[in-house]
């Protein structure tokens, strides 16, 4: 398949997938997390809550310029299935959207999480690629700004960009118009203290598919060094046979690895 055929590919998977998942969960869609337009989540509910309830957001790749929660709740069915609640995150795109912007509504969106669901028993972050690196900087939040104490209990950062840089002077930089200063103020490499400070007691997962591209795998490898190195409880996860996309597609599958991997941290945790 060439690149075009892959990424529409992915796109029919992760939408009918979604389609489904709305069909068969208990789902609230379109909840509004602040006043812009693109402030909106879409939570599915387990059918019968437990008291204490444990809920994953899961947050969308597509270099900060495609995708929205519309394609986000495929992933929700085998979760929601075992009592856990899932919220799909909106956030503005590239060019409406600026890195600065879309960070700042990812992080808003948890608090309103923390704030809207006080029976919370913890919370989980799961990204890809370019969700990926928004869980990392959520991760790296100083959450007395929103005036909250979320109980971020684990994270999943799935094919992930943990440095911006070698974006600015490419093609994706386009829409978002980044300079360096913006990239690396946004740049989970640059931000291992304020996690070690926000997420001490955090679980965190790097993941990537075996035959993601060499910078992906660069750059996951390296982030997760740096988390290593910083006495944080972090563990890499290269998933065989898998590629950039079919990697979280198969999220939907609850015999997956690493939709075992998350059950597994959420219900014994």
């Amino acid at each position: 398949m060439d690149k075009d055929a892959v990424i529409e590919a992915h796109v029919k998977w992760v939408t009918e997938g979604t389609k489904v998942a709305r069909s068969i969960t208990q789902v609230m869609l379109g909840v509004p997390y602040g006043a812009g337009d693109g402030d909106k989540l879409d939570v599915y509910l387990p059918s019968h809550p437990p008291a204490a309830l444990p809920l994953l957001v899961y947050l969308h790749g597509g270099y900060w310029q495609f995708f929205s929660k519309e394609e986000s709740g495929f992933m929700a069915p085998p979760l929601v299935k075992k009592g856990i609640a899932v919220v799909a995150v909106d956030h503005d795109i590239a060019p409406k959207g600026n890195m600065d912007s879309i960070v700042s509504q990812v992080r808003r969106s948890v608090a309103f999480v923390v704030q809207q669901y006080s029976h919370i028993s913890g919370i989980y972050l799961c990204g890809h690629s370019a969700g990926a690196h928004l869980v990392a900087m959520a991760l790296a939040t100083d959450w007395k700004e929103y005036g909250v104490t979320p109980d971020i209990k684990g994270a999943f950062l799935v094919s992930g960009i943990y440095d911006l840089l070698p974006i600015v002077r490419t093609s994706v930089n386009d829409p978002l118009k980044m300079n360096d200063e913006i990239a690396v103020r946004n740049s989970p490499m640059q931000l291992i203290p304020e996690v070690k400070r926000a997420c001490e007691s955090c679980e965190i997962v790097i993941a990537l598919g075996e035959h993601d591209s060499p910078e992906f795998r660069r750059q996951s490898r390296e982030y997760y060094q740096a988390l290593q190195s910083a006495g944080l409880k972090v563990h890499f996860e290269d998933i065989l046979n898998t590629d950039h996309f079919n990697v979280i597609e198969q999220l939907s599958d609850e015999g997956y690895r690493l939709t075992q991997m998350i059950l597994k941290m959420i219900l014994e945790g």
